[in-house]
């Protein structure tokens, strides 16, 4: 599935983010985040769900996700 904001798309299915013409690399885990805050860009998501959509419920600490979120912002 194909999502588009600004000038960028984000392509769930090909597993690529791209503003305009160049192609933003991802690690998996921040792309999987990505998906998981644009798939539910109509609510807020928890933390909880962040987990468990991304790490599979895995325990992580909170810099982790601080970190993938960081990283996720600096893609868009």
């Amino acid at each position: 599935m194909q999502f588009r904001f600004e000038n960028q798309i984000l392509d769930s299915d090909r597993r690529e983010l791209w503003r305009g013409s160049e192609l933003i690399s991802l690690e998996p885990q921040v792309f999987d985040l990505l998906v998981c805050l644009v798939e539910n860009r109509e609510r807020v998501v928890s933390k909880d769900d962040l987990i468990a959509s991304v790490w599979g419920g895995r325990v992580i600490s909170e810099s982790t996700l601080t970190s993938r979120i960081n990283s996720v912002r600096k893609a868009i």
